[in-house]
């Protein structure tokens, strides 16, 4: 079980300050639900991708 900071805190900080659980945990998250975000949803799940793959990925 995820336990860390929550989406709101880590909303006002970059996603290069998030550490590698954060990262994981809200990309599968998001990605459980992709059917239904709406298009600000999608912007932070692509901002997600791209930042773990920029660490090489998991």
């Amino acid at each position: 079980m995820y336990n860390g900071r929550d989406m709101t805190e880590l909303s006002m900080i970059p996603k290069t300050d998030w550490n590698k659980d954060e990262l994981e945990y809200f990309h599968h998250s998001l990605q459980q639900i992709t059917p239904y975000l709406n298009s600000e949803g999608h912007t932070i799940q692509v901002e997600i991708i791209k930042e773990i793959e920029r660490r090489g990925g998991y």
